[in-house]
């Protein structure tokens, strides 16, 4: 009686040793495959960083250019890609990147500049933007990576001395250039159409400029009123809820 107990005891010691290591084994599969992607997507940038910055002495030209003519820095990135619209870069964060556009918000929430499957998609504007146009509130959305890459480091922005330090970015686009002068930084939810871009009055658009910076956990000497243009940065964010919330950053577009 003794042994067969034994011999049961052995066996489930075997199947529960077995059933640990396959736990461990998967996990340590999915952490791999995170890695892994994490690599490539940064690999990945720091290629697309050296064409889009190979080519900056030649955007000392960009004054010669035609009306309508795309600016020369991003000729080569339209050749492998000619979904981009635009740069942005945040001084101090790792926020140097391309942006892109397709006629949804969904394509690059998956997907990098290569088009290839990806976790932490691509930097990309809304789906109702036009460069080519004088829209009142360009909004632009990036996923907030847990290597610090693509939006993440919006969240500097929530500490006050970082805000105060940094209270400009650049943002170009294929035919124009500007200096955005930071206004309002909030942490909201989805309830609150801070993404809106049409708007059927000046009034209604003031009234959204009013509730932004009423929103803000930090005031600026910064003005803003119905006759100027916003970027509006936007990406997830867990303070008010897993899945609604959303961390915010607008500023006021200054043309070069």
């Amino acid at each position: 009686m003794n042994k067969k107990k034994n011999t049961t005891k052995k066996i489930l010691s075997r199947l529960i040793t077995i059933l640990c290591v396959s736990v461990f084994l998967y996990a340590a599969y999915g952490l791999a495959d995170v890695f892994i992607d994490y690599y490539k997507n940064r690999k990945m940038l720091s290629e697309v960083q050296d064409m889009y910055y190979d080519v900056a002495s030649a955007k000392e030209d960009d004054d010669d250019r035609e009306p309508g003519e795309v600016r020369s820095g991003f000729d080569e990135l339209l050749k492998h890609n000619d979904h981009v619209v635009g740069w942005i870069t945040i001084d101090d964060t790792q926020i140097d990147y391309p942006i892109l556009q397709t006629d949804n918000n969904i394509d690059y929430l998956t997907k990098d500049y290569n088009d290839r499957v990806t976790r932490a998609g691509s930097i990309f504007l809304d789906f109702r933007n036009d460069i080519t146009k004088n829209d009142k509130n360009t909004v632009i959305y990036g996923h907030r990576m847990k290597d610090g890459s693509m939006f993440q480091h919006l969240t500097k922005f929530l500490n006050e001395d970082f805000f105060k330090e940094h209270q400009t970015f650049e943002y170009d686009t294929l035919y124009d250039s500007y200096e955005a002068e930071i206004f309002s930084v909030y942490n909201t939810l989805t309830d609150f159409n801070y993404i809106e871009t049409d708007f059927q009055s000046e009034e209604t658009y003031e009234q959204l400029l009013q509730k932004m910076k009423e929103k803000s956990r930090f005031t600026t000497g910064v003005e803003v009123n119905p006759e100027d243009h916003i970027i509006t940065l936007s990406t997830c964010d867990y303070e008010l809820d897993e899945n609604e919330g959303r961390l915010v950053v607008h500023a006021k577009l200054v043309k070069k």
